[in-house]
């Protein structure tokens, strides 16, 4: 994927990891019934939605490559997660997610390209076509490779201890990851986020 650079200036949005941070983590997620909520995760989208916040979920889908689970079950795992999403009144507004690794199964999806984490591709993509300004936008992600590119990306980022975010070492964080709380889920870490998101006059919903 070739590097898209981002609008100077636009609006706030909120970059979700999927496995591990808005849904559980399974290990290479291929089936549609493996799709479970992170406790908390629905309500606060709804949330961010309430105030216009732009929120994309941004994956690495790795399973593609490795010839785990065809590119179209990645379309079908995103269609049954709108559909729990929208039972509570959320929504992603836009997913984005990286089906190349470079030592792949499958050839075709056999490159290093600059939409996989930790490389800031899926970022700046989402940031050119959505109008999203990204230093003020936020990532939250459970792994280094999520926080290294919500960092180069220039989000501020947010690590979750939900999926593999236990096994992230916060006591010298890497100052590229641009890292400014680590949350207990991602209900934690959205909720954290609101009040600044708020137009002014606005409270968050309780």
């Amino acid at each position: 994927m070739a590097e898209v650079s981002p609008p100077m200036a636009g609006k706030a949005a909120v970059f979700l990891d999927r496995d591990g941070v808005l849904i559980e983590e399974v290990g290479y997620l291929s089936k549609v019934g493996q799709v479970r909520l992170i406790a908390g995760a629905t309500e606060a989208v709804a949330a961010l939605n309430r105030l216009g916040v732009t929120v994309v979920v941004v994956t690495n889908q790795s399973g593609v490559a490795r010839g785990y689970f065809p590119e179209e079950r990645v379309g079908e795992v995103h269609r049954s997660l709108d559909a729990l999403l929208a039972m509570r009144g959320a929504r992603v507004d836009r997913y984005y997610y990286c089906p190349h690794h470079p030592e792949a199964e499958v050839e075709r999806y056999r490159l290093r390209c600059e939409c996989r984490k930790p490389r800031p591709g899926l970022l700046l993509r989402a940031a050119a076509e959505l109008g999203v300004d990204l230093a003020r936008s936020h990532l939250v992600g459970d792994k280094a490779s999520d926080l290294a590119a919500g960092g180069a990306a220039g989000c501020k980022c947010i690590l979750v201890r939900t999926g593999y975010g236990t096994l992230v070492d916060v006591t010298a964080p890497d100052p590229r990851w641009n890292l400014v709380r680590v949350a207990a889920d991602v209900g934690d870490a959205l909720w954290h986020l609101l009040p600044g998101l708020a137009p002014a006059g606005q409270k968050r919903s309780a």
